[in-house]
């Protein structure tokens, strides 16, 4: 670098002016998405092998609350395409169709005549959160360019409502990106509408069984004393695509199914 001349010019240049705060967010959450996309590939290490047929939340007997989900079966790729964690697909990304990838609704459950597991707005997904925290969220999906918005949603015999969102993004560091602004960064989406005092989950197990390598999952709960219902939700978040997950029912939601139906969920990500 070459030294600093002594004599100063007759009048120094006006400073340029400082970049819109909507940059310096975006710098930082790009700075933030990259972090976790150095550690994405480790994901969250839950093994099958070894494990029961009776371990596989769904494929036990029904007297502990489980509800009777069909079946998995994984959508077909388009020819030449890899699964999302192959070697080969260094972006995560799920080829297959993003509403082939939704949960399909236990036996017994009615419907949601508006979310029936195809393509939603994102003012939809966005109506899952007050009106304070559109905003931001909606800043999030714009930065993070999300790409499609697919839902299901069905009510069961017992009252427990379930809804469920799965947000693709171009790439798993941008899902991880808009997962870590949203969720683990400012919060602004930790907690939905239907529980707006929701805390992590005390009872979800630290390496649930059936879990896939590669899924993370942060869920939560609203603890008591809650009002007319009890609302849970969590986040699942698998290479390219984000899922969202709520169940909602007057007078306390049960755990059981509510956790059955993350693990599910992931596992078809996975």
């Amino acid at each position: 670098m070459s030294e600093q001349t002594a004599s100063a010019p007759a009048s120094a240049p006006a400073p340029a002016a400082p970049p819109p705060r909507r940059v310096l967010r975006a710098v930082a959450r790009w700075a933030l998405a990259g972090a976790v996309f150095a550690g994405l590939g480790t994901g969250v290490a839950y093994g099958l092998s070894g494990m029961e047929r009776t371990d596989l939340p769904g494929l036990s007997t029904r007297g502990d609350g489980r509800w009777d989900y069909p079946e998995l079966s994984l959508p077909a790729l388009p020819v030449g395409t890899p699964r999302p964690f192959n070697p080969e697909n260094a972006g995560e990304i799920h080829h297959a169709d993003l509403r082939a990838l939704l949960l399909r609704a236990p036996a017994g459950a009615t419907p949601d005549k508006k979310l029936t597991g195809g393509w939603v707005s994102t003012e939809r997904y966005l109506s899952e959160y007050t009106a304070e925290q559109r905003g931001d969220l909606t800043t999030l999906l714009d930065d993070y360019a999300v790409r499609h918005i697919a839902a299901r949603g069905w009510t069961m015999p017992d009252g427990t409502v379930s809804r469920v969102y799965l947000l693709r993004f171009p790439s798993s560091g941008l899902a991880a990106g808009f997962k870590l602004g949203a969720v683990l960064g400012s919060g602004v989406g930790e907690t939905v509408a239907a529980a707006p005092g929701a805390e992590p989950d005390a009872a979800w197990p630290d390496s649930p069984p059936g879990s896939e390598m590669f899924v993370s999952t942060d869920v939560y709960a609203e603890p008591e004393p809650y009002g007319p219902t009890q609302a849970r939700h969590a986040y699942v978040g698998a290479g390219d695509t984000i899922g969202l997950i709520v169940h909602e029912k007057k007078g306390g939601t049960p755990a059981v199914p509510f956790h059955q139906t993350v693990v599910l969920q992931g596992q078809l990500l996975g």
